[in-house]
Parts: C-alpha cells; sequence; structure tokens
C-alpha cells in the first residue's frame, strides 16, 4: 500500500498503536517484530479490540479487509511518520547527547510551552520505534516539537534525523555512552555529531555549548546559537549556587536573571541554559522562562532529591555510563554530609571497556576518600576484590542485607544502569 493511501487512514482514525495491551478502538496496530517478540501473532487480537486495521509483514497471515500487508512494519511507520511530519507546520528542534537528553527536552518544552502550542517527546519514546510514534502524535495547531533522540549505534542519529527532518538541533554533550554499539569513545563523537551534519546540510541552527570544547570544535563552522560562561556566548550563563538545587544565572541582551531550579547536581547547569537559548532564540520572556525551570521537578529516578524519612536519598538509577556516573559521584562529594553512602549499580553496554572503566569508577571513590560504598552488579565484582567496601551481585541481595542491617540518617547517592534495578531498593532505606 502507498503511504499516501495509509496517511488518509490515519488522518480519519488519529491515531497508532503497536501494544494490544494499550491500544485503544480505532487505532491503526502495526505489528512490529522485536528479537524477543513478533507481533505479527496479536494481528487478529487487534482487531477483535477494535482496531480500525491492522498493518502486518508475515505472508502467512490470512487476507483480510482489515489486514494491510506490508514487506517492513517498521519500516512503513517510520515512512507514515516522515510524511505526517512534513504535511505539518511545526519547527522541529532535534536532541540527542550522551547524558541530559530527556532533562533538556522537558525543560525546553516546558519553556516554548509557555508562548507556543508545543509537543515534545513524552517519556523515552526516543529510539527507532519511539521517535515515529511521538511524531504522529503532531497536530495542525502543533507549532514547536522537541523531539529526543535516543541512539546506541553508528548511523542511528542520522536515520532519526531523517525521519523527524529537524530544523534545529543540541547535542547535549558526548561522553562514554553505549561504547559496545558505538565502538569506543571516537564512534560515540561521530555518532552524535550526525546530527550535526544533517543540521548543517539542511541550513538550519544548532545550539552549542561553548564550555563544552569538543561541541565548540564540531560546530566551529555552523550556524549555531551559543550559550556558556563566556560573556562573548549568545547567551551568557554560570552556575550560582548548589545548595542542593542549582540556580544559575543569565543574560540575554538586555535580560538579566537569575532562575532557582529543582534540580541537583551542577552537570544540570549546561540542561538549564539549554532551555533558556532555546527560549531566548523563540523570543520568550524573562518570567515565563524562569517560571517554566523552576516549576520542573526531575522524575523517573533522573537526579530525584528524596527524603524517606530516615534518610536523604539522591536517586539517579534511570541510566548511567562512565561520563554521567563521574559527575554524579564528583557533585554527590561536595554537597554529602558526615555520613554517606555511595550506593552504585553496574554500567552496562561497555563491551571491551566494561573493565577498565568500572576500574575507573574505583580509583575515582578512592582518590575522593569515599569510605561508605555499596557496589551491586558482575562489572563491578570483576575489579573489586577488597573488603574495605560491600558488594553483591544483584539488588535482591543488597536488599537482604540493608534489611538486616538498617541505614539511617545518612546522605546517600544511588547511581546504575536501568538494568540493574538499583531504584527497587528505595523501601529499604
Amino acid at each position: 500500500m502507498e503511504i499516501t493511501t495509509l496517511y488518509d487512514l490515519f488522518l480519519r482514525q488519529g491515531s497508532v498503536s503497536t501494544d494490544t495491551r494499550t491500544m485503544q478502538p480505532g487505532d491503526i496496530f502495526f505489528a512490529l517484530r522485536g528479537p524477543n517478540f513478533d507481533a505479527n501473532k496479536l494481528v487478529h487480537k487487534a482487531l477483535e479490540l477494535g482496531a480500525s486495521v491492522a498493518v502486518s509483514d508475515d505472508p502467512a497471515i490470512a487476507s483480510d479487509d482489515r489486514i494491510i500487508k506490508s514487506n517492513d512494519v517498521l519500516k512503513t511507520l517510520q515512512k507514515l511518520a516522515n510524511h505526517h511530519r512534513r504535511q505539518c507546520k511545526a519547527t522541529v528542534i532535534g536532541i540527542t547527547g550522551s547524558n541530559g537528553k530527556t532533562t533538556t527536552k522537558e525543560l525546553m518544552g516546558r519553556v516554548l510551552a509557555q508562548s507556543y502550542e508545543t509537543l515534545y517527546t513524552p517519556g523515552n519514546l526516543n529510539n527507532h520505534i519511539g521517535l515515529p510514534l511521538t511524531l504522529l502524535k503532531l497536530k495542525d495547531t502543533t507549532e514547536v516539537a522537541v523531539i529526543e533522540m535516543g541512539a546506541n549505534h553508528q548511523g542511528e542519529n542520522r536515520q532519526l534525523c531523517l525521519i523527524a527532518e529537524p530544523d534545529y538541533g543540541i547535542v547535549t554533550n558526548i561522553g562514554k555512552d553505549h561504547l559496545e554499539g558505538f565502538g569506543g569513545y571516537t564512534g560515540a563523537i561521530n555518532a552524535n555529531s550526525e546530527l550535526y551534519s544533517y543540521i548543517d546540510d539542511k541550513g538550519g541552527m544548532v545550539f552549542v555549548n561553548r564550555d563544552n570544547e569538543l561541541l565548540d570544535r564540531l560546530t566551529a563552522r555552523i550556524s549555531r546559537f551559543t550559550f556558556g560562561s563566556a560573556l562573548d556566548n549568545d547567551l551568557f550563563g554560570e552556575l550560582v549556587s548548589a545548595d542542593p538545587f542549582i540556580h544559575v544565572a543569565w543574560e540575554y541582551g538586555r535580560m538579566q536573571s537569575v532562575v532557582k531550579t529543582r534540580l541537583i547536581g551542577d552537570y544540570n547547569t549546561e540542561n538549564v541554559l539549554a532551555a533558556i537559548a532555546v527560549g531566548c532564540k523563540f523570543g520568550i520572556g524573562k518570567q515565563q522562562i524562569n517560571e517554566a525551570i523552576s516549576g520542573y521537578e526531575p522524575k523517573n529516578n533522573r537526579s530525584q532529591l528524596i527524603d524517606t524519612g530516615r534518610n536523604k536519598v539522591i536517586m539517579d538509577a534511570y541510566n548511567a555510563n562512565p561520563s554521567s556516573m563521574e559527575a554524579a559521584i564528583r557533585n554527590f562529594d561536595q554537597i554529602r554530609g558526615r555520613r554517606s553512602t555511595f550506593i552504585l549499580g553496574d554500567m552496562l553496554e561497555m563491551g571491551i571497556y566494561s573493565e577498565e572503566e568500572h576500574a575507573n569508577i574505583l580509583k575515582l571513590l578512592t582518590d575522593l576518600d569515599a569510605e561508605s560504598v555499596i557496589l551491586v552488579g558482575q562489572e563491578f565484582g570483576k575489579v573489586y576484590s577488597g573488603d574495605d567496601w560491600l558488594h553483591f551481585e544483584h539488588v535482591g541481595k543488597l536488599a537482604e542485607y540493608i534489611n538486616a542491617n538498617p541505614i539511617s540518617g545518612n546522605d546517600i547517592l544511588i547511581k546504575a544502569s536501568r538494568g540493574i534495578r538499583l531504584e527497587t531498593i528505595l523501601p529499604y532505606l
């Protein structure tokens, strides 16, 4: 079927689904194949639940007027999303990077929403499936879309750009994330730079933190809006307080202000400035910018400050890589009290770099004279053999230990990759 024909169906129905558990009557159901499951098996169930049509690439499924045959369901979904994006008038801002994508997206979205009808990526729908689903939420009235792009292999950001066709772009930073998929740090640089290349080819503009020397160098010949602590940037900004929430001073033209946030960690300064930069470029007023940023409170285990009644916990267990782990540890070291505990879980997707990077984290903790440290996971177990700190193979063993040996009156940092599930330890703290 031609995309234009499918698009006519989409315009009549208005929504799509890839999951029968959350599907609504009238949805167009896309039967995606994954490494562990083939949704073609659920085509008839989707129709029974009220799907208007189902898109399938399984030739064995019997013909039905409500089943649309495709050579590749995922590519069909992506083509539909791209076609819809082209029909909509929204200006699209693409966000990628190693750390801070979601926080930056949330801040930008809230700032832009002060003056524009804005769509921004819900949750973490930022990959080759989630991004098309986000684009298909665009409305005729949407003026700006902030689209998060998550990649873990070379060429993936380029593919996402070809679907979303962003007019503006920002790389939050480039660190040691997804080293296994990217093929090392150089690969991470190349992968994230794919957004820059796309924007440059299109004649768009990028937002750049010039305090980051790598990003400054990579964008030197691209049309850009700059921000950072040097006065010659388009937007001047710097951290003025972090006790524990950060306050950021900023200046743009005749506007001067200090924004008080609910964010922990000096590493979030660049995320705040990125949102202010976009707000300034899009003509949003000082008070509106500050209100949008100060009203944002992080959720979903991203740098959350949680008072359990027994301990004060910084919960940052949504994800981790060597760069974000180091930043979180250093920040916690600066703000922690006399009684403090580091609870750190494995950094996943490190491949051949795993032992080296986990060993580097242990060295950092030693250099900072960290006394109370609890390590969780097999990767840390491969490089830690001492008896000064505690190590558990998985979070269940840690839960058993804390249940028998309660921790109270401590400042606690919880940091790990999502797969370690360290957030489940919170009830024990």
